[in-house]
């Protein structure tokens, strides 16, 4: 894989800029409660200040119209020098809408902290191509702004790849996790309350959140250790880039451990398996090293399996179920093109270098 400049670490008292550079839910009125804790929950737990880029909170139909507007936000954020680091309000579905109006060279001149996850699947994939390193992980909307409090395994995720320079280590499975919970209010002995109040609190403890208990690792193909270099992939977002210049090639894949979200794309079983062979057809899998991905249900792991083993021919590659960084809480952060080792004894996943410079 081609060598990443690796963005300079964020420090407490930094600026942190918010932006809506897919979906532009966090502007919306029924939403803008959410966003306004997300960000003063981030301020105060990692002492940063958070501004807003110019067109981030003009709502969902505004951005939607106005793509050459989420491509200004990313370029203003890069070239103010007081920002240190960029971070998602949400994901979406249309970021290739977006690509026409951007400058990679910008991106390649001023290295900075970009995260999100989902859409922002097309962004690292972007980012790649500017030959930077970006980051897999938290947005804004969700789980920053998760109801309840931001979890420990979320936060300390953030504070280790982005905060620190030290070597990441071990990625743990969560001992719990929830879904992704987008209602407003919450209901406690026939009381409702509201779970985004205009106050200047960023928990609520009594919010109840439906924990499930964590499963671990699950190695589904595979022995021994491998290393190679993560590759986050969403699937529907990169399918939608692909043949363009910005789908990464085969440098990219060769070597590379792929953290891939796979499922039954809106309950179709026969999409998802296109989704995959479009991605097999493509070379993805030729000369990777493992595929790591979230919880899959029969059909997922059915697909999997089928286009891997049966169309791919890699019995050997090592597959390895239930990493937390899919449409779930609590995420962990990938850094783009770190070295990974995944020991299928363990089972464990290990980041065997820093996030940041």
């Amino acid at each position: 894989m081609k060598e990443l400049i690796i963005p300079s670490k964020l420090n407490a008292g930094d600026k942190v800029a918010f932006i809506s550079i897919s979906g532009g839910r966090a502007g919306d009125e029924d939403m803008l409660p959410r966003y306004l804790l997300g960000k003063r929950r981030f301020e105060k737990i990692f002492n940063v200040e958070v501004v807003e880029t110019p067109n981030a909170l003009k709502g969902s139909e505004y951005l939607y119209e106005h793509p050459e507007k989420r491509a200004e936000d990313l370029m203003w954020a890069l070239k103010d020098d007081s920002i240190k680091g960029i971070i998602c309000n949400q994901g979406g579905d249309d970021s290739y809408r977006v690509l026409p109006y951007i400058d990679t060279q910008v991106i390649h001149d001023y290295p900075k902290v970009f995260m999100g996850f989902s859409d922002i699947a097309t962004w690292t994939a972007v980012y790649t191509y500017a030959g930077v390193r970006s980051y897999y992980g938290p947005t804004v909307l969700t789980p920053i702004a998760q109801p309840g409090k931001l979890d420990e395994y979320t936060e300390n995720a953030i504070r280790r790849t982005l905060f620190s320079n030290e070597v990441i280590g071990e990625i743990k499975p969560s001992e719990k996790n929830t879904p992704i919970d987008w209602t407003t209010t919450y209901t406690i002995d026939g009381v409702q309350y509201e779970r985004f109040p205009d106050n200047d609190e960023i928990e609520d403890l009594k919010d109840p959140i439906p924990w499930e208990s964590g499963t671990g690792y699950k190695v589904l193909q595979g022995s021994g250790k491998v290393r190679g270099y993560v590759i986050p992939v969403c699937g529907g977002p990169l399918w939608q880039i692909m043949g363009t210049k910005f789908f990464p090639g085969p440098d990219i894949w060769e070597d590379s451990i792929i953290a891939m979200e796979h499922c039954s794309i809106y309950g179709s079983k026969l999409a998802g398996l296109h989704e995959l062979r479009a991605f097999a057809a493509a070379g993805v899998f030729d000369k990777a090293k493992a595929v790591i991905t979230g919880p899959l249900d029969d059909d997922s792991k059915e697909t999997l399996f089928k286009v891997i083993l049966k169309e791919v021919h890699r019995p050997d590659i090592v597959i390895v179920e239930n990493l937390d960084f899919i449409h779930r809480t609590p995420m962990t952060v990938l850094p783009v093109g770190a070295q990974v080792e995944v020991d299928c004894d363990g089972p464990a996943i290990r980041i065997l270098e820093s996030g940041v410079s």
